[in-house]
């Protein structure tokens, strides 16, 4: 994908995200990584209304070369970007958004994982996903907390693509801003279904986990 193409892509996922209500006002950003930098969406930009032309552009050190003022969290997805290219080496895109349903399960007692294995899905589309105890947004804190905890998962054996940051929202990645976006809406399509049935479900049974490793690769 080219720098331009790259531009017109986050443009184009924001927008979506907007229109279908995954992200509100100016909550939210979506960053790629390019061979040379980073782009990521403007500090307090709505993402429904996005100028391919003003979005953030940055060297790998994180200096601003271009566009309008970078969102803070750049500092978050570069730590993402180091940690996950370690066990996903076509890492791209990263996206945080305030999914509703998302945060809603971390304001009463969140546990250690979002969710439970819910559907195969996602298990097999979304995996673990550990919830970060809460810290100011942009707080330095929480980027070392999200990359040990890339970290640990990875090393035993089981990547994960999403991270909660409690009472923020997710931040998910992928290697393209379109298979980002499809990780998103499956957590928080889940989230939403944990929330209708009042998180009484019973999750899926440890042989059709195994089940769903064999066939499809599951990371769980």
């Amino acid at each position: 994908m080219t720098e331009s193409q790259a531009r017109e892509e986050i443009c184009r996922i924001g927008r979506s995200l907007f229109e279908r209500g995954h992200v509100h006002a100016t909550a939210g950003n979506i960053s790629v990584r390019l061979d040379d930098g980073f782009l990521i969406t403007p500090t307090d930009a709505c993402l429904g209304f996005l100028d391919p032309a003003k979005l953030a552009r940055l060297d790998v050190d994180l200096n601003q070369s271009g566009g309008d003022r970078a969102s803070k969290t750049i500092a978050l997805h570069a730590r993402i970007y180091a940690a996950a290219t370690r066990f996903d080496a076509g890492t791209r895109c990263v996206i945080h958004t305030h999914s509703t349903h998302c945060v809603a399960l971390t304001l009463e007692a969140p546990g250690e994982e979002l969710l439970p294995a819910l559907t195969p899905y996602f298990v097999m589309k979304v995996g673990h996903v550990p919830v970060i105890p809460y810290h100011r947004p942009g707080a330095p804190e929480a980027a070392e907390r999200v990359a040990q905890t890339i970290a640990r998962y990875g090393a035993e054996g089981t990547p994960i693509r999403a991270v909660m940051l409690e009472r923020l929202g997710p931040n998910v990645w992928h290697d393209t801003p379109a298979a980002a976006m499809a990780v998103l809406e499956e957590l928080e399509e889940t989230a939403r279904l944990w929330a209708l049935n009042k998180q009484s479900a019973q999750p899926l049974a440890p042989p059709q986990i195994d089940e769903l490793r064999r066939h499809f690769g599951a990371r769980w």
